[in-house]
């Protein structure tokens, strides 16, 4: 990529993007991480909290951040994208309590490490806004705040009616809304190439436009037993004896003891998980910063991350220097589950949401768009997030978060470390760990299913809009992607 400062406003912004050196030639090393987004970079981190001997290599194919992490809508949000109904029917009433109350520990822990490192992430809590845009969206809202009642959780959370919603912002047709305190909003970009800096100056090394192109597993048991713990006494290749993992990449191996995949959405590039995830493009649009006199119509002061109930997905998040950034699915998935720069953009859905923030405000009518861009999310074939280590192999991952990612990849880049250094923690014992999702179809069935569920979800919406009737929940469609 010729500029990376083009990727999104939050790289933009973000300070120096200079690559750092590319790998040249073999590296040892005791952990030997793909990716440095926010998940590689949170287990580097706690990793060297823990020991800070350990040798830790990350490998980025482009720069820090290139990735969802410097991408994403600011939100710094609880909860996972799978419900709690249904972790609750996997594996238990307690476990999605555990579940999601680290979701909401997530949030607090980013903000707490921030602060504490030094990281001017823009970290401001907020709190989250979810919108009923209508009455057919009324039923969604009420029943999301019976389902956290329901677990124990309802303390969070506030039901508003329309002059509730329009205290705290003046959307065009709310009717209601679920507030809670509980979410963030950060500068994403800042966040990641802060974390990049500080690990840095913990000792990992991260080598950029260093693609990995794929992954070997230990053999005969050379990351057997104790983890990075084991790694930093032995070396990768030295005491625990036979061949070490590694990663491959065009400009020579990184050989460890342990191998941490943290590229979410991007390991659909190995051949190992190429079916484990797709990549879902979320798109996004950003104002020119809006001037006093219209920013005291729409409100807003408390800078919430907001949405609405529509099947098709919005997000919205209010910028530290006065842009609406707004943000939603659309952009169709490719048949083979490619990742190319050129699917940053959809023209068809950046024009929806530019019309989408004309809508919601209509003060904005005549409003500037300085920026759009966008990227892949991974999303697993059962909606549920996945964070394994394998002893055996040395190999370790973390994937599935399905847009949830900034708080996810922090659960993940603790409970990896756990899992890497042999400590046993609440987070280990979380269901999380070592799930396994079904892989997707083969295509072109994965092709035909996707482009349907997404082509259904947006006329189910807009169905929804002009009879002002909700979805039943039974559609083929709603029950495909029902999570």
């Amino acid at each position: 990529m010729d500029s990376y400062a083009d990727v999104s406003f939050w790289l933009e912004t973000a300070g120096d993007l200079t690559p750092r050196p590319p790998l040249d030639g073999t590296a040892e090393c005791d952990v030997a991480v793909l990716g440095a987004g926010y998940t590689g970079l949170w287990t580097a981190y706690y990793l060297l909290k823990r020991e800070p001997g350990l040798r830790i290599v990350i490998a980025e194919g482009e720069i820090a951040g290139f990735g969802a992490s410097g991408r994403n809508g600011a939100w710094c949000a609880p909860d996972l994208n799978i419900s709690m109904e249904r972790l609750a029917r996997l594996h238990g009433e307690d476990a999605a309590r555990r579940i999601q109350q680290a979701t909401y520990d997530a949030v607090d822990e980013v903000g707490r490490v921030a602060a504490a490192e030094g990281i001017d992430a823009g970290f401001q809590k907020g709190g989250e806004l979810i919108v009923a845009r209508g009455r057919h969206h009324v039923p969604a809202i009420e029943g999301a705040f019976r389902e956290y009642e329901r677990f124990g959780f309802g303390e969070y959370y506030r039901l508003l009616d329309a002059a509730g919603v329009a205290e705290k912002v003046r959307i065009a047709g709310a009717v209601a809304g679920l507030w809670s305190g509980s979410a963030a909003i950060i500068h994403p970009g800042r966040l990641v190439r802060g974390l990049a800096t500080l690990v840095e100056r913990m000792g990992a090394r991260i080598v950029e436009r260093t693609p990995v192109t794929d992954v070997r597993a230990a053999v005969s048991g050379a990351a057997a037993g104790g983890g990075a713990r084991r790694a930093a006494a032995g070396g990768a290749t030295g005491a625990v004896g036979g061949a070490p993992a590694a990663l491959i990449t065009p400009r020579g191996e990184i050989r460890a003891a342990v191998v941490v995949l943290a590229g979410e959405a991007y390991l659909v590039r190995l051949a190992r998980l190429h079916r484990q995830l797709v990549p879902m493009y979320s798109l996004i649009v950003l104002t020119e910063p809006i001037d006093d006199a219209r920013w005291a119509e729409i409100g807003w002061a408390g800078r919430e991350v907001v949405a609405s109930a529509r099947l098709s997905i919005d997000y919205l998040s209010r910028t530290a220097d006065g842009r609406i950034l707004f943000g939603g699915r659309g952009a169709p998935y490719r048949l083979g589950s490619p990742i190319k720069d050129a699917y940053d953009r959809h023209d068809p859905t950046h024009e929806m949401l530019r019309g989408f923030v004309r809508t919601w405000f209509p003060m904005l009518a005549d409003v500037r768009f300085t920026h759009a861009w966008g990227g892949p999310l991974g999303m697993p074939r059962d909606w549920h997030p996945s964070f394994a280590f394998d002893p055996r192999s040395g190999i370790a991952s973390a994937r599935g978060y399905v847009g949830h990612g900034v708080s996810t990849a922090n659960i993940a880049g603790r409970t990896l470390a756990d899992l890497i250094t042999g400590e046993r923690t609440p987070l280990t014992e979380l269901p999380l760990v070592n799930h396994q999702s079904p892989n997707w179809e083969v295509e072109p069935l994965r092709w035909l299913g996707i482009r349907y569920t997404q082509g259904a979800m947006a006329r189910l919406d807009r169905r929804s809009e002009a009879t002002g009737r909700p979805p039943t929940g039974r559609s083929l469609a709603e029950r495909i992607a029902s999570h």
